[in-house]
């Protein structure tokens, strides 16, 4: 037990409805100073087969509880996130130092929806049956079974119960693996799903590295589906395991995503939305990190952009005034750097930011513009994860949709322009699982959501959730003798 940021907090699994020790434990450090903050279990293969036999244990109840009962029981999660949401958010601000304005304001009420939005959708979710020479046709979602979930660090609890939310709506039982720099959440959601009456063994989180429990688990042969939010090479580790059970996979992973304004965008609009793809430290797989911009309005665009991100202020997220806060983990600082420095070696001009926030110390990054980058250089073509944007520039509507699709990736891609007529166009060409015009980051659960070429596989969100997490069934009767 480790108390965080005045809020108790397990560092156990929690594994049919118990908390589990492991012989080894391993440090969870706060971004925002480096202090340990807790001892987390260390789990491995046995950890994981423990928490899959727990959870096939759990499902032939909770498969065929009623509709009614599980929205239920996702509602009484809701409540309890509700009831704890400032705890949440000050326990996860220290863990991974996102804002705590934003946890409070933005990211707490989403997991709170999260459930809400698919215990409502489960009771609507439905297909009119239909004829087939006088044969009838009747559709049903049946729970496909345990599912395994891996998630990312850098909304660990909104971006979990995402996946936990429908897993669980459509009859499912969950083995939740959070990622080891950001475990408190989750434990703290384990909690909370206890309290509000969800049978042991339902939900399930085992904590450690993911190439010992994570790989032990989605490599389970009792594993029916794997969901899992990343990088593209844990990706391919992944892929390769649950090839060998032939296990579904749904797959959310990275991007270099393009933000393109024309010519005739409303200019302040621009700048804002630009500067805004420095939120949370630009740890946002969406985030639309080259800037593409029309040659005529560059210069403008360019000085108007430095003066707002100048103005932003970097520093404890805990203070609701900062607006950048540090990155998360040595490491990951480590790599943000060797970007910039490597871009800065090829001839790359930072116009703003360029290096560490040495005012500040630690894992602080000052967000960084580079102009005069190559199209085929490592800073305009690799995901940096960081406060670091590219710009560059172009001429025509053919040339920017060939830039902005000039990548490897297709998560999102978000368009600023005066036209009607030219975000049809444009964005009807445009490679990306989202598409923003003149906006960005609003999304609805009822939209699909996933990412293109090695932005991932699959989509959920609303019904494409349901149609990932079960097995979708088709029953034909013929007609019955009178």
């Amino acid at each position: 037990m480790a108390t965080v940021a005045g809020v108790a907090v397990e560092g156990g699994h929690w594994i049919g409805g118990e908390r589990v020790s492991s012989p080894a434990t391993f440090e969870d450090v706060s971004p925002i100073d480096g202090q340990v903050i807790a001892e987390i279990a260390r789990g491995g293969a046995e950890e994981a087969d423990a928490a899959v036999r727990a959870a096939e244990a759990a499902f032939p109840a909770w498969s065929r509880t009623s509709r009614e009962e599980r929205a239920r029981l996702l509602h009484a999660v809701a409540d309890g996130v509700e009831k704890r949401l400032e705890q949440l958010a000050i326990v996860e601000t220290t863990d991974n130092g996102a804002l705590l304005r934003s946890h409070l304001r933005g990211v707490m009420p989403r997991v709170a929806h999260n459930f809400r939005f698919f215990a409502d959708r489960l009771l609507e979710l439905g297909h009119e049956d239909f004829d087939t020479r006088g044969h009838r046709n009747h559709v049903s979602w049946d729970p496909a079974g345990v599912c395994a979930l891996i998630t990312p660090w850098n909304a660990p609890l909104m971006l979990a119960t995402w996946k936990i939310a429908p897993a669980l709506a459509a009859g499912n039982t969950v083995v939740l693996k959070p990622a080891e720099w950001t475990p408190l959440t989750a434990s703290l959601l384990a909690d909370i799903t206890a309290e509000a009456g969800l049978p042991a063994g339902v939900f399930n989180v085992v904590q450690g590295y993911g190439e010992e429990v994570g790989a032990a688990l989605v490599a389970h042969p009792g594993v029916r589906r794997i969901s899992f939010t990343g990088s593209v090479p844990t990706a391919r580790h992944i892929s390769a395991a649950a090839a060998a059970h032939l296990t579904p996979l749904s797959l959310e992973l990275g991007g270099k995503s393009p933000l393109v304004v024309f010519a005739d965008a409303d200019l302040d609009l621009a700048v804002d939305l630009a500067v805004e793809q420095y939120d949370n430290a630009g740890q946002v797989c969406l985030a639309g990190t080259r800037l593409l911009v029309e040659e005529s309005i560059a210069e403008e665009f360019t000085a108007r952009f430095a003066a707002r991100a100048g103005a932003l202020t970097q520093g404890d997220p805990r203070d609701l005034a900062t607006d950048i806060g540090p990155n998360i983990h040595p490491e990951h600082f480590a790599r943000i750097d060797g970007f910039v420095r490597r871009a800065l070696d090829a001839g790359a001009t930072a116009v703003v930011g360029g290096g560490p926030n040495t005012d500040l110390g630690g894992l602080y990054y000052r967000p960084t513009l580079f102009t005069g980058v190559a199209a085929d250089s490592e800073i305009v073509n690799e995901e940096v994860f960081g406060p670091v944007l590219t710009l560059q520039t172009f001429r025509t509507e053919e040339q920017a949709v060939e830039m902005a699709n000039s990548t490897r990736f297709g998560l999102s891609a978000t368009l600023v322009t005066g036209s009607e007529e030219r975000a049809a166009r444009v964005t009807e060409r445009l490679v990306a699982g989202t598409v923003w015009v003149n906006c960005f980051f609003v999304r609805d659960l009822k939209a699909p959501f996933g990412g293109s070429r090695q932005s991932g596989v699959g989509r959920e969100g609303g019904d494409w959730s349901f149609d990932f997490y079960c097995d979708l069934k088709n029953t034909v009767t013929a007609p019955w003798a009178k």
